[in-house]
């Protein structure tokens, strides 16, 4: 008999159906409805909710309350309709006895699989709510390099946007006019004023097809994006942008190593938590490279080394885990090295906000001014010639 249930994932509804007696044959993924942009109401848990939730379950913890009580609490309150909803599957799946760690692990991707692993450790050391605090911890450092690289590139972007919107309006708005009123004139007019007239004519009369196209582009491009090849493609070639490539590099590698150090400060044994620190980098083609040296590890062979073979850990980084390896303080050198690199973004990204500003402003006056001249210069020679 086929029924339809509705889950996070295929593990999380497998898992919920055996507990209920079931005996199951096979999951199938339902087809998803078609999300219109700004209109389709999100299905996301933003970083700032989970960080108040981890905040407080470790608060109510350290308090002494249940974990299924405190676990009711924080769901009841929640806005958020799609994380209370996950929420409560977790609290189901507690009070019949399945562990903090294994009910978050059975909703899939929802949330990062160190979550569920720093859980599973601080259980098994019965430290949980001091587990729940490191990763407290790692989540606002986290979330801080984030916003301050959102933040410092917000402002370039609307310029650049700002630029772009000016532009069109004047190929669509201005320039015209001043096509009208040389036609009328029958005037001579030079190369670049023709070549500017052209463009605003070809925009002006299939503006709507342009828009389609442009949309049609970015979709298209954001879809390949998503898809793990298109996604690794990128990321490679991220790296290879000058300033911006280093930048990436530095908050990957930032990302791993706090990953790592929350881990095995956690408890974790060092290849379980070689995995799951991989999949919290962003970068698909460095958390690609870091993974293949899992084996490597596995076999004997010191982290150090294994990751010195990708050419994509800094020499620092790499100096810093011997260190660690020889001292036995591996966790701590690993988090005095994220912290170092979250100082050099931070450095990076002020030197380049500096100078990025004024080169946006530079280039698009440029560019404004040009097809300004190219308008006017005509007028101005006519108007010359009858002075």
């Amino acid at each position: 008999m086929e029924r339809r249930r509705v889950a996070a994932s295929e593990d999380a509804l497998r898992l919920e159906l055996e507990g209920e007696g079931f005996h199951i044959f096979s999951v199938r993924a339902a087809r998803s409805r078609v999300r219109v942009p700004f209109f389709s109401k999100s299905t996301k848990v933003s970083g700032q909710e989970f960080l108040l939730f981890n905040t407080q379950l470790a608060t109510l913890l350290r308090a002494g309350l249940p974990l299924a009580q405190g676990l009711e609490l924080l769901r009841n309150q929640q806005t958020n309709e799609h994380f209370k909803a996950l929420l409560d599957k977790v609290h189901q799946q507690v009070t019949t006895g399945v562990s903090l760690s294994d009910a978050f692990l059975a909703l899939g991707d929802v949330f990062p699989r160190l979550y569920a692993n720093t859980l599973r450790a601080g259980e098994r050391s019965g430290e949980l709510e001091v587990v729940l605090r490191r990763f407290v911890e790692y989540q606002r450092l986290t979330e801080s390099v984030r916003r301050k690289i959102l933040g410092a590139l917000t402002y370039p972007l609307v310029l650049v946007a700002m630029s772009v919107v000016l532009v069109i309006i004047l190929m669509v708005r201005v320039i015209p006019a001043f096509s009208t009123f040389y036609v009328q004139f029958n005037a001579d007019l030079p190369l670049p004023t023709r070549i500017v007239m052209g463009l605003s004519t070809t925009l002006q009369e299939h503006f709507v097809l342009f828009t389609a196209a442009v949309a049609g582009f970015i979709f298209a491009v954001r879809v390949w994006r998503r898809s793990p090849a298109g996604r690794r493609i990128t990321d490679r070639w991220r790296l290879a942008v000058p300033v911006v490539g280093r930048l990436s590099h530095l908050f990957a590698v930032s990302q791993f190593t706090r990953s790592l150090s929350v881990l095995l400060g956690g408890g974790t044994p060092m290849v379980p938590a070689l995995q799951v620190a991989t999949t919290s980098i962003s970068n698909s083609y460095i958390s690609e490279l870091f993974r293949s040296c899992v084996q490597e590890v596995q076999e004997g062979r010191s982290l150090s080394d294994a990751l010195n073979d990708t050419g994509k850990m800094p020499v620092l980084a790499l100096a810093m885990m011997r260190v660690g390896e020889s001292t036995g303080a591996l966790p701590e050198m690993l988090e005095h090295t994220s912290g170092f690199f979250d100082e050099e973004i931070e450095a990076s990204l002020a030197r380049l906000v500096t100078l990025f500003e004024p080169m946006i402003l530079v280039v698009m006056g440029i560019i404004v001014a040009g097809l300004l001249l190219a308008v006017y210069y005509p007028l101005l020679t006519t108007v010359s010639k009858i002075g």
